[in-house]
């Protein structure tokens, strides 16, 4: 019987998209656009969280 990976779970703040690049609108001198890339915070750009299980319940 095969063995199967489980497959890691997707951030539930970015859907997996991870990262976005952002064009400010202005343009460089070569002709190109300026751009922001910005990354999730929940995932730190990753696109997968970790799952419950691995965190440590704190309290009762």
């Amino acid at each position: 019987m095969p063995q199967h990976t489980p497959s890691p779970r997707v951030c539930r703040d970015c859907d997996g998209f991870a990262t976005a690049v952002i064009t400010t609108g202005t343009r460089r001198p070569d002709g190109t656009r300026a751009t922001l890339t910005v990354t999730c915070p929940t995932c730190k750009g990753t696109g997968h969280t970790t799952p419950t299980a691995d965190l440590v319940r704190a309290g009762r």
